[in-house]
């Protein structure tokens, strides 16, 4: 008999920020397939009785490949345990959660879903910035610093997300914040443009460090602003000084 894989968003880090269903299916698992981006508060909520599978990616070094994590839930649901699948953020915001629920299908084990709070938003919302404003921002686009080294071979499509005036969300871009913020200048963004970035938004290593697209890698630098960190650039960016609420 199969068991159930449940793909689970652990939201950015703080477990007080984990839905109510997600506890419920933790505290019910018997076995935990975990990414790296999960923070040390939620793993420290999990029963101990719980096995816990790490295969965690970071920059450089990956615990596991994803066909490889693919086949890991597809045997453990063949074993008939109860898996959470347990991803940062949201688990269908480049989480490749939707890879995973491919896998499921195609060998018959049943799966749900539940979402997360992605960083992408949690980010900008711990440091006073609303990603849309009615007079600032009719849209948000959230791209990954993985797509946007993508872009620097397609001049085309930067000038696209220059001219939409969307606010910009990056995830995992931090470390090619000098190069991303100098496209984007030569694209036609203005370099006084409001630019903010969010370490580990909601846990206890958070910090903020808010600046122009032309200074803020040179403030990240300064500040020693480490990754995980979601990176914020528009007129939104601006308000966070007047809106901020964290003390």
């Amino acid at each position: 008999m199969s068991g159930v894989v449940a793909i689970i968003g652990a939201g950015p880090g703080d477990p007080g920020l984990l839905t109510v269903r997600a506890r419920e299916l933790l505290d019910g698992a018997e076995v935990v397939v975990h990414d790296a981006l999960v923070s040390a508060e939620i793993l420290r909520s999990i029963p101990a009785r719980v096995e816990r599978v790490d295969v965690g990616k970071r920059r450089g070094k990956h615990l596991a490949e994803q066909d490889e994590i693919n086949q890991t839930l597809v045997r453990l649901g063949r074993e008939g345990k109860r898996v959470v699948r347990l991803k940062g953020g949201d688990p269908l915001l480049f989480g490749r959660g939707g890879e995973e629920m491919l896998a499921l299908k195609e060998a018959g084990i049943p799966y749900i879903v539940v979402p997360g709070i992605s960083s992408a938003l949690a980010g900008p919302a711990m440091a006073g910035i609303p990603v849309t404003h009615r007079t600032m921002a009719a849209a948000v686009t959230i791209v990954t610093g993985h797509e946007c080294e993508a872009l620097v071979r397609d001049p085309l499509r930067w000038r696209a997300m220059v001219e939409s005036g969307h606010t910009l969300v990056i995830l995992m871009g931090l470390n090619n914040l000098e190069e991303l913020a100098r496209r984007l200048i030569d694209a036609g963004r203005p370099g006084d443009t409001p630019a903010a970035v969010v370490q580990e938004a909601t846990t206890p290593r958070e910090r903020f460090v808010h600046g122009t697209l032309a200074d803020i890698a040179r403030r990240v630098a300064d500040a020693g602003i480490g990754a995980p960190a979601t990176i914020v650039i528009g007129a939104v960016a601006g308000l966070a000084a007047e809106l901020a609420w964290r003390t």
